[in-house]
C-alpha cells in the first residue's frame, strides 16, 4: 500500500518554489523511501501582471485593427462632424444663446433703433409744427397791432399843406366798409382841411390787442393829438380812443383796416 504524496512549497530568493514530492514511508525490502525533488516554476500574481503588461500593445500599436492614435470611424466622439451635430455637444446644449440667435438679436436691435428714430422724428415734427404755428400767430398779432397804430396816427395827422398825400395814405391802409365810407367823404374832408387851415399831428399813447388770429384782429388804440386851425392857431390838445378792425390781405401780406370808430 502506497501513501499519498505530499507537496511542500519552499520559497527561494528568485521567488521560485521547490515542490518536494516524498515517496512512501516504507519502500520495498524495507529500504527507506527515496525522495524525488522536482523543480517546478510557480507563477506569482506580480509576474502575471508584469507579463500581461509586456504583452499589451503600445500606444501606437493597432487595437482591434485600428491604430490607437487614429480616430475610429465608428466612434461618434472621434468623427470630425461630431462637434457640429446638435445635441451632442454638452456646451452647446447648455448655451442659452445659440449662434443662430446673434443675427436675430441684431435685427431686433436695428428695428428698435429705427422705431426710436422714427418716433423722435415724428415728435420733433409735431413740436416743430406747433412751434411754427405759435410763432406765425404771434407774428400775425404783432403785425395787426403795428398796422392799427400806424392807421390811427395817419387818421389824425392831416395838414392843409399835404392834404392829398395824407388822405391817400389813409385810403391805402383801408379796406372793406371803412375804405368805402372814407372814399365817399374824401372830397368833403379835403375841402374842410384846406379852408380851415388844419394842421394836426398825433402820437400813440397805448395800444392793445383785443382779439386776433392769423386772419383777423381787433385793436384798441389811445392817441394824443395837437390840432391847429384858423380859429386856434396856437393849437389845442385832443385825446382819442379808436377801435380798429383789421383783416390780413393775402395778396399784399399787409394788415388793412376794415372798420374804424371812435369809442371815447
Amino acid at each position: 500500500m502506497t501513501d499519498r504524496s505530499k507537496e511542500v512549497a519552499v520559497p527561494t530568493r528568485r521567488d521560485r518554489t521547490l515542490k518536494v514530492i516524498k515517496g512512501s514511508r516504507s519502500g520495498a525490502a524495507g529500504r527507506p523511501a527515496q525522495r524525488r525533488v522536482v523543480l517546478r516554476p510557480v507563477r506569482t500574481p506580480i509576474e502575471d501582471v508584469l507579463e500581461r503588461i509586456d504583452q499589451e500593445p503600445a500606444e501606437d500599436a493597432a487595437v482591434g485593427g485600428v491604430p490607437t492614435g487614429t480616430a475610429d470611424p465608428e466612434r461618434v466622439e472621434d468623427r470630425p462632424d461630431a462637434a457640429d451635430a446638435p445635441g451632442d455637444d454638452p456646451a452647446a446644449a447648455d448655451d442659452p444663446a445659440p449662434a443662430s440667435a446673434g443675427p436675430g438679436r441684431r435685427r431686433l436691435l436695428v428695428g428698435l433703433l429705427v422705431a426710436l428714430l422714427a418716433g423722435s422724428l415724428a415728435l420733433a415734427g409735431l413740436y416743430g409744427h406747433r412751434w411754427y404755428g405759435h410763432r406765425a400767430l404771434e407774428e400775425a398779432r404783432q403785425g395787426a397791432l403795428a398796422a392799427a397804430k400806424q392807421t390811427s396816427v395817419d387818421f389824425v395827422s392831416v395838414s392843409a399843406a399835404s392834404v392829398d398825400r395824407d388822405l391817400q395814405r389813409i385810403v391805402d391802409g383801408a379796406t372793406g366798409e371803412f375804405k368805402d365810407e372814407f372814399t365817399r367823404g374824401q372830397a368833403q374832408v379835403r375841402t374842410a382841411v384846406v379852408e380851415n387851415k388844419v394842421e394836426s399831428r398825433g402820437s400813440v399813447l397805448r395800444a392793445g390787442l383785443v382779439s386776433g388770429d392769423r386772419r383777423r384782429a381787433v385793436v384798441l388804440v389811445a392817441v394824443d393829438a395837437t390840432v391847429k386851425n384858423a380859429k386856434a392857431p396856437a393849437g389845442r390838445a385832443a385825446h382819442y380812443r379808436i377801435q380798429l378792425d383789421l383783416v390780413h390781405d393775402r395778396d399784399s401780406g399787409q394788415w388793412l383796416v376794415s372798420r374804424l370808430q371812435f369809442v371815447g
